[in-house]
């Protein structure tokens, strides 16, 4: 399999090693308009081929997919394109700005090409044991779930630099910020371990005027055909939490409690269980699994696992709780805003 790799930012970073890990397929071009970064992750990951634009690759490459890391206004040309070429396709979540677009890129590229979200966080080793963990009932009937994802990132350092800003500069521009770009990790992850859920209510806020997006978000969901309750919690201006969020997961249940902090997973009750496992190692599994997952199952013709319907199910989640929260991102520099 010969693989372009749209875009050369900070994903990528993750993206290449996971592409080395995947016999009998090759990243053998890459294109960016910035070309000092494609020239940096050719040189690193022995990439022959480097373009300024999508367009020109596809002429000039031999390819047989592609690996769209581009911006995320920028998902929906570039899978067209590649549809066009009738192309395999990886593309980061999300598959468009919101919900219609990506409707209508769905819609589009239907029966015409091959194409899988890159939505990796369900593909980390903890939560495929915790999938495996629920298979087998250990909790008995769940009752409640609980998600919490917080750190102080927003906040000020001694320098007066915010960390979150330092690690990942577009968060200043991105409208659509915790819920868009980063709590839909998590909803998709929870969609895979529970099943379908409806948005009840969401209130958003922001807490600082460096973002035009928001920075909190306290989330209600329903579980569909049982009701059963999950609340999420995300807020990255938490006074006392560490710079680099975690997650942590609890799943109350009629015969134990599964609690999940950052990579360490323990159920207590009437069985324990104790697995730990290695946050840095799982960072990077989870792009080589879903990678390993993409090449495997465009060889075979079988389903994707995050298919863009699937994916589409994970954005309803998202785009609802934009409508129902009633959060408007600021124009420019801003007050803090609750909505």
């Amino acid at each position: 399999m010969r693989v372009g790799m749209v875009g050369a930012g900070w994903v990528t970073q993750y993206h290449l090693p996971g592409w080395a890990a995947v016999d009998g397929a090759d990243v053998v071009a890459i294109c960016d308009p910035d070309g000092e970064a494609a020239s940096d992750r050719a040189r690193a990951f022995g990439i022959g081929a480097q373009f300024d634009t999508i367009e020109a690759m596809l002429d000039g490459a031999e390819l047989d997919a592609l690996d769209i890391c581009s911006p995320r206004p920028l998902h929906a040309p570039h899978v067209r394109a590649g549809a066009a070429r009738g192309l395999a396709l990886l593309c980061q979540k999300p598959l468009g700005v919101d919900l219609g677009e990506a409707e209508a890129l769905v819609a589009d590229t239907e029966g015409r090409a091959r194409l899988m979200v890159h939505e990796n966080w369900r593909f980390r080793p903890y939560y495929r044991r915790l999938a495996a963990w629920l298979r087998e009932g250990v909790v008995g009937d769940i009752v409640s779930i609980r998600f919490e994802f917080h750190s102080s990132g927003m906040l000020p350092g001694p320098d007066g630099a915010r960390p979150a800003l330092v690690r990942q500069p577009f968060f200043r521009s991105l409208d659509r910020l915790l819920v868009m770009e980063v709590l839909i990790h998590h909803l998709d992850t929870l969609r895979f371990l529970f099943g379908e859920f409806d948005m009840v209510t969401a209130r958003l806020g922001r807490s600082n005027s460096e973002i035009i997006g928001e920075d909190s978000a306290i989330l209600t969901l329903s579980r569909r055909g049982d009701g059963v309750p999950l609340s999420i919690s995300g807020n990255l201006a938490v006074h006392g939490a560490p710079p680099a969020p975690i997650d942590r997961l609890s799943i109350y249940g009629s015969k134990g409690t599964i609690l999940l902090e950052d990579a360490d997973l323990r159920l207590v009750g009437a069985e324990l269980r104790h697995a730990p496992f290695d946050a840095r190692e799982s960072y990077q599994a989870a792009y080589g699994a879903a990678i390993r997952h993409f090449v495997e199952q465009t060889r075979s013709g079988a389903p994707y696992e995050t298919s863009p319907q699937d994916n589409l199910e994970t954005l309803r989640l998202v785009e609802r709780a934009y409508t129902l929260s009633g959060f408007e991102a600021c124009a420019s520099a801003a007050s803090p805003q609750l909505a």
